[in-house]
């Protein structure tokens, strides 16, 4: 076992287990009974810390945030994974580096030889000939061997391309969310240190989107309809975003969208672009032809400095939604 649990200690972990599913309405899937059984022994405080805080905002333990906290602590793949990345990138661009450095090298050592074969070309003693000779002999298989060191790093430059393309495709699992094709929360968190390294002054703007309804639309249609939906809201999410901004996936039905050097003005005119583009969708089953429901969004604008407690400000705006959305929906509230 694991934890090292006695029988009877195992068996009883495993009972608080079953009535802590209940309680949160899971099913005892072997995903969600592993986050549970971990949540119950206190042993990843950061797992815990998450579960309690989606809980506080009032929000349930769906399958998605489930998914989520499995993948990150129970099979600990995201420390790990990101760890070698970002080894190997290193590597590759050491290796590069080296490269480029040590072809630079060996040209100025070929001028420098080629330089003092002609110095020394203006004496016309015998030795000095004769060391004229050597030289040009040594400069003539240093450079066969240049040649062949050129075709050599040709060689790593294109392997290191190759596997700069592979490690893009692993970044792809790492860091987005596989349904939406939108950064996921491991890739939020990457972003905020990088942009913190940066400037820790960094002024940024955050949006936060709620689809409005979608456990209904889920509970009538079923989850495959509501995944499919919730791919194309994303989709319309993405084209207002780009490259100028970094858009997450940060809960079932949530995203958030950060928008560096951007004032929070501006922030709500591009809420609003992305409000209406959303509501002017239009669903229909291919198979069936049936119309599925109009879809729309709530969202909240804010913006904040690298140097506040960041997650104090999403949570903040995230409650602007939800507290929204118990009256309304399609609409944008700016935080004040």
């Amino acid at each position: 076992m694991k934890y090292h649990d006695s029988i009877k200690q195992a068996e009883q972990k495993s009972t608080l287990t079953i009535k802590q599913l209940n309680l949160w309405h899971l099913p005892a899937s072997p995903i969600n009974y592993s986050v549970c059984y971990e949540y119950i022994i206190g042993k990843t405080p950061e797992l815990n810390r998450q579960i309690k805080q989606q809980l506080s905002l009032g929000k349930k333990l769906d399958e998605y945030f489930i998914q989520e906290l499995y993948k990150q602590y129970i099979l600990g793949q995201s420390n790990f994974r990101e760890e070698i990345i970002t080894d190997i990138d290193d590597l590759v661009d050491n290796l590069a580096t080296n490269n480029q450095q040590s072809m630079h090298s060996a040209d100025t050592l070929l001028r420098k030889l080629d330089h003092n074969i002609i110095d020394l070309k203006s004496n016309n003693q015998k030795a000095i000939t004769n060391a004229v000779q050597q030289i040009e002999h040594a400069s003539k298989s240093f450079r066969q061997k240049q040649q062949q060191l050129a075709k050599q790093l040709l060689l790593s430059k294109k392997q290191s391309q190759t596997l700069k393309s592979e490690l893009a495709e692993i970044k792809k699992e790492v860091y987005l969310d596989p349904l939406t094709g939108l950064y996921n929360r491991k890739a939020l968190n990457k972003n905020l240190e990088q942009w913190t390294l940066e400037d820790p002054n960094k002024q940024i703007a955050a949006i936060v989107v709620n689809v409005d309804k979608l456990s209904a639309v889920s509970d009538k249609f079923g989850g495959l309809i509501s995944d499919v939906l919730l791919s194309k809201i994303a989709n319309k999410i993405g084209t207002y975003v780009g490259d100028s901004g970094l858009p997450v996936r940060s809960g079932h039905d949530e995203f958030l969208i950060l928008l560096p050097e951007i004032e929070r003005g501006i922030a709500s005119e591009i809420a609003e672009k992305i409000r209406q583009g959303v509501e002017k969708l239009r669903f229909v089953s291919s198979k069936s032809g049936v119309r599925l429901p109009h879809m729309t969004i709530s969202l909240g604008v804010n913006d904040f400095n690298l140097s506040q407690n960041v997650e104090s400000v999403i949570n903040y705006t995230r409650n602007l939604v939800t507290d929204m959305q118990r009256h309304t929906a399609n609409k944008i509230t700016v935080a004040t």
